[in-house]
């Protein structure tokens, strides 16, 4: 999706869409970045924050002809910068206070930073969270020492109720963003920035939630270095500060998506519009694939796994160099959390070759007659496959649902064009969300065509053209009802085969022995298995 060009404010000029630093350069109001430049400098972090390295993305970088920089911020104690802007407030809090004790509201990493400050200044932590929050991050707030209350089934919930306890216990409020010592704290993340990269930067892309992280940076790097372009990055689904500044008033989001559940706002700060809507250069909204691709692109690079909204940046950076067509450029990107649940990863895989544009998605229709499916497999040839699903449901025709693996999006309708020049009726299903979420997991079912079946699971080592060579060689008096097969990464592939074989006499039972054996890979029958009585039979 393209970058999202907001209208100009009264407080600075847009140009139009341009490579970056060609728009003009946005300075600060008196009225604010004086303030909050003395903030930052002045800021307290480093009892409980590291300073981040820099690292350069090499791989990234040749890619895409320009020189990407990450900030790992994924690097902190609690694996977000979180901490910066927790303990920044609370460390500028009275002993009065302190000794009260403060209260916040999280799912999670402003949590753990609010608890780790607790830790360091000797203060009691109330954390209210979500009944929905993961148990594994409601453990490490409790490991840190925060007294963990949970209520209700959103963040909403959980806010509500916090304020209820802070006017009940006398307690410290600390916002997760819309207080100026925390967005102070986080704004020390563009100092370091520049201290470890004293040559030019063209451009540094911030994720956005409520908006503390990119208010901090942008009030530093416009005060100091405003030739250098702010740009904040949403998803598709959690767009709340892009849709407030196109509005001129913060918009409240009737809903929000929670794939990258550390910016999922539905409200943003009242200071940190005031101050994105006037410093900040530009906006890119990413969608899910790009953002997963994002987070395979880092771990090429670092070996380390962002959160989804840690890799927002590099997801932006990726698209806006495709979109401006931009060369030589250096940029950077704050990776601003790794608290990752390790349940999504799956999903991250999976989703991150649409993300990168490496698979397309096809519904294929081949006659059911002898030799069309070998023709289609020879049509396919040596590109290597990445799903098969096909259930017997017609007696003329079959749908395939297959993957093959591409380089780049454009290949998809070449490869239908070339399917239906070759007589097999093709639908591209790359960019179709129906097919990617939910109908690739569904092709089966039970089929009245099915007669004589019987189930095989077969595995074979996944090397390029394997899948095609087991394809080929399944023996042409035998019609193919059932087959699924996803590659998963794994050294070798597992397929599930459903096979029409008549079985009346000896000489049937014989011959088909003799086929099986002559494949030559490990197989299992599961025709007796009660998952496919009661499922496919």
């Amino acid at each position: 999706m393209a970058s999202a060009k907001i209208p100009a404010t009264r407080a600075a000029t847009r140009g139009p869409a341009a490579p970056v630093k060609t728009a003009p350069a946005k300075t600060a109001s008196a009225k604010t970045t004086p303030d909050y430049l003395k903030k930052i400098l002045t800021a307290r972090v480093y009892d409980v924050a590291i300073e981040s390295p820099l690292d350069a993305a090499r791989s990234l970088s040749r890619r895409i002809g320009n020189t990407v920089w990450l900030k790992r911020e994924d690097q902190q104690p609690v694996f977000s910068f979180k901490l910066r802007g927790a303990y920044n407030k609370m460390a500028h809090l009275s002993a009065e206070a302190l000794a009260k004790g403060v209260i916040c509201a999280s799912a999670g990493n402003h949590a753990q930073g609010v608890a780790l400050s607790a830790k360091k200044l000797g203060c009691r932590a109330v954390i209210v969270m979500p009944v929905t929050t993961p148990k594994l991050k409601v453990d490490a707030v409790a490991a840190l020492g925060g007294e963990v209350l949970l209520h209700g089934d959103s963040f909403s919930d959980a806010y509500a109720q916090a304020l209820v306890v802070q006017q009940a216990q006398d307690l410290t409020f600390v916002h997760p963003f819309d207080d100026p010592d925390v967005i102070a704290g986080q704004g020390t993340i563009a100092m370091e920035i520049l201290r470890q990269h004293e040559g030019p930067i063209d451009a540094i892309f911030v994720a956005i939630g409520g908006g503390g992280l990119i208010a901090g940076v942008a009030s530093y790097i416009k005060a100091v270095r405003p030739e250098i372009a702010v740009i904040g990055v949403q998803t598709r689904d959690s767009d709340a500060m892009v849709r407030s500044v196109r509005a001129g008033k913060r918009v409240t989001l009737a809903d929000v998506g929670l794939f990258s559940d550390g910016t999922a706002v539905k409200l943003v700060g009242e200071e940190t519009f005031r101050i994105t809507r006037a410093l900040v250069d530009d906006y890119v909204i990413v969608d899910t694939d790009e953002v997963c691709a994002a987070i395979k692109d880092v771990f090429q690079d670092t070996r380390s796994i962002l959160e989804p909204a840690g890799a927002l940046g590099v997801a932006a950076i990726k698209q806006y160099v495709a979109q401006h067509k931009l060369k030589g450029k250096t940029m950077v990107a704050i990776t601003c959390g790794a608290n990752m649940n390790f349940d999504r990863l799956r999903f991250v895989a999976e989703r991150a070759e649409f993300g990168e544009q490496r698979e397309a998605l096809f519904a294929v229709t081949i006659p059911e007659a002898r030799g069309s499916f070998k023709r289609f497999c020879e049509l396919v040839g040596p590109r290597a496959v990445t799903e098969f699903n096909y259930r017997i449901s017609d007696a003329n025709l079959a749908h395939v649902f297959v993957g093959l693996a591409i380089q780049k999006r454009d290949e998809a309708d070449k490869i239908a064009r070339s399917f239906k020049r070759h007589g097999f009726a093709t639908v591209n299903l790359t960019d179709d969300e129906l097919a990617k979420e939910h109908v690739r997991h569904m092709v089966g079912g039970r089929s009245a065509l099915a007669a004589d079946e019987r189930l095989f699971r077969f595995v074979l080592p996944e090397r390029p053209g394997a899948l095609m060579r087991f394809l080929s060689s399944l023996h042409p008096d035998w019609n193919i009802s059932l087959f699924h097969y996803r590659n998963q990464g794994a050294d070798y592939g597992r397929i599930l085969v459903g096979m029409q074989v008549p079985s009346k006499t000896a000489a049937d039972r014989k011959a088909f022995q003799t086929f099986l054996r002559a494949l030559a890979y490990p197989c299992v029958e599961e025709s007796s298995n009660p998952v496919y009585q009661l499922f496919l039979r």
